[in-house]
C-alpha cells in the first residue's frame, strides 16, 4: 500500500502526517527516521479498531485501488 505523506521542518526535526489518515502523525530527527516512524504509525492507525456509536451497523466492503 502507498500512501502520500507530508513532511514540514519543525523545532525538533521533521514533522510528517498523513492527510489520508486524520490524525496520523509522525516525527524524526531526520526525514530518514521521521518517514521510519510514520510507516509505523500507519501500521497502527490502521490496525486499530474504534467502537463503533451504539445502534450503528457495522459492514465490510471491499476496495479495489
Amino acid at each position: 500500500m502507498k500512501l502520500k505523506v507530508v513532511l514540514f521542518p519543525s523545532d525538533e526535526g521533521i514533522a510528517v502526517s498523513v492527510p489520508s489518515l486524520p490524525g496520523c502523525w509522525s516525527q524524526g530527527a531526520t526525514r530518514e527516521e521521521a518517514l521510519a516512524n510514520i510507516a509505523v504509525a500507519i501500521q497502527e492507525y490502521l490496525e486499530s479498531e474504534i467502537e463503533p456509536a451504539e445502534g450503528a451497523e457495522v459492514r465490510e466492503i471491499e476496495v479495489m485501488i
